[in-house]
């Protein structure tokens, strides 16, 4: 059988620790950072998340590909992950609504896996030594060599990566007879945010990651979005700018993770690198405002600064990550902004977070109406 002769794979991290595999299909070498995510499905939305650019992924769930894939669960037109590392892989699928196995997707879009993998181990050791460069390759024999090319590799602190993933050119979704129109600045978007603003009334307009708000404003929107995305925050001065802007306006603006960094980073709020991020489809997170817990679905390896949040005269933090306390959320108490540290239309079985597209919404609709 096809997985019996399967060929010898590696797991090298930077700092000289080996994990063994074998290759799934393919064989060669691939680099990014190694990170983990704790989700037990969706690993095809996973897999097709902008945020996810450059980076090798280890799923924690002992099965992988049992459910198979279909062309309607992408969150991107392609596979963003760099690499996958699983403990067992699944050749065959039993769901009806499935158009294609694991396997052949993989294949399709060109990417190495590996499997076999202690990923239990694995995650213990990123959790104690935190996230890190890494390569995998069926170059089993070539060591030195592989330890050479990762060295070179660029760290994800300072890397500038919106610009990967982001459209080239501005384009529509929704019903061009909506109620609301939102600019929406493309630094990583997935799919599903777009469907759940077009289907609140919006028709949006996606910018390129380095649009001006002069090209953002030009279409008068009623309100603006900056998107999840993938990289360190820092570099992206053209964001930052646009949201500056947005902001001296006081127009209504939403931000989701990376443009929920922005946000920040445009307030005078710095970022940093988490040890290993947060990656997974239950994180709990606490609504200050109305005391309810959330659970919520999480893929970040940056965050913002808690204390200088806190000591921010014009900044409210609305949400806290109940793990380890991080900002989760913020609202800004003299302008119709806010944003969110996690993804709520990922809703991963639980709901509970989808309301802030309708807050996103409400803050647009009164701005209408006080204009």
């Amino acid at each position: 059988m096809k997985y019996q002769s399967r060929k010898k794979a590696i797991l090298l991290l930077a700092d000289g620790t080996i994990f063994h595999g074998k290759a799934v299909g393919r064989e060669g070498t691939a680099f990014g950072e190694v990170c983990f995510n704790t989700g037990m499905t969706g690993y095809q939305e996973i897999f097709t998340d902008p945020s996810y650019y450059g980076q090798l992924m280890v799923t924690t769930n002992a099965h992988i590909g049992n459910y198979g894939t279909n062309e309607e669960e992408m969150e991107s037109d392609s596979i963003k992950i760099a690499g996958l590392i699983v403990k067992n892989f699944s050749y065959e699928y039993s769901r009806d609504r499935a158009d294609s196995s694991l396997q052949e997707f993989l294949e399709k879009h060109h990417l190495l896996a590996i499997s076999d993998v202690d990923t239990r181990a694995l995650v213990s050791y990123i959790r104690d030594h935190g996230a890190m460069n890494a390569v995998i390759s069926t170059e089993v024999d070539n060591v030195g060599k592989l330890k050479e090319q990762l060295a070179a590799v660029p760290d994800m602190k300072g890397l500038e990566l919106a610009s990967k993933v982001s459209t080239t050119a501005p384009y529509f979704v929704g019903d061009p007879e909506a109620t609301y129109k939102i600019s929406a600045l493309d630094i990583g978007i997935k799919k599903n945010i777009l469907r759940n603003l077009a289907k609140r009334d919006a028709y949006i307009k996606v910018f390129p990651y380095n649009a001006t708000f002069a090209e953002m404003s030009a279409w008068e929107p009623d309100g603006y979005f900056l998107s999840n995305g993938p990289g360190d925050p820092e570099p992206l001065t053209d964001a930052i700018a646009a949201a500056k802007e947005i902001l001296d306006r006081d127009l209504p603006l939403f931000g989701i993770c990376l443009g929920h960094q922005v946000i920040a980073l445009a307030n005078g709020i710095s970022t940093y690198k988490m040890h290993h991020g947060h990656r997974g489809i239950n994180h709990p997170v606490k609504n200050l405002i109305t005391g309810k817990g959330e659970i919520t679905s999480q893929n970040h390896g940056f965050a913002i600064h808690r204390e200088e949040t806190e000591n921010h005269p014009d900044i409210e933090i609305t949400h806290v990550h109940l793990n380890d306390n991080t900002v989760a959320g913020i609202k800004m108490k003299n302008k119709n902004c806010f944003s969110v540290q996690y993804h709520p239309e990922a809703s991963p079985g639980p709901n509970d977070s989808v309301y802030l597209f309708d807050q996103f919404i409400d803050n647009i609709k009164n701005a209408k109406i006080t204009v």
